[in-house]
């Protein structure tokens, strides 16, 4: 970790170097990673470096904000001043200065709770 760096609480750094002023501020794995200066690494987030046989690197360039609860599938590439969004799978590469963004649609099944509940009810007095 270099100068003005932060890990906070619940986070593991494993064979990675976290740039100059660079934070990772808490719940978050980031493993076989490169990180440049000014990066933010929102809570929960993760380096996904291991596919059961071989480890991959994970790069985030500099100023990079990576959002809360996101998942970096190594090898990973998250450019320059890019911002991902909250809640991601980056699973390609996440160009300079754009915006990364893999999640799933939210669908809303109207009425969907209260059936099940009563679908519930209906086998318990079976």
């Amino acid at each position: 970790m270099l100068d003005g760096s932060k890990a906070g609480t619940h986070v593991e750094i494993k064979k990675s170097t976290i740039g100059e002023g660079s934070k990772v501020p808490h719940l978050s794995y980031i493993g076989d990673t490169t990180m440049g200066s000014g990066v933010n690494v929102g809570a929960g987030s993760i380096t996904c470096n291991y596919d059961g046989v071989h480890k991959h690197k994970t790069v985030i360039g500099k100023d990079a904000f990576i959002g809360s609860d996101t998942m970096m599938v190594a090898p990973a590439q998250i450019g320059d001043g890019a911002l991902v969004a909250a809640g991601s799978v980056i699973t390609e590469p996440v160009p300079a200065d754009a915006l990364g963004l893999g999640r799933a649609r939210q669908v809303n099944i109207e009425g969907w709770a209260a059936d099940y509940r009563r679908r519930l009810h209906e086998d318990n007095e079976a």
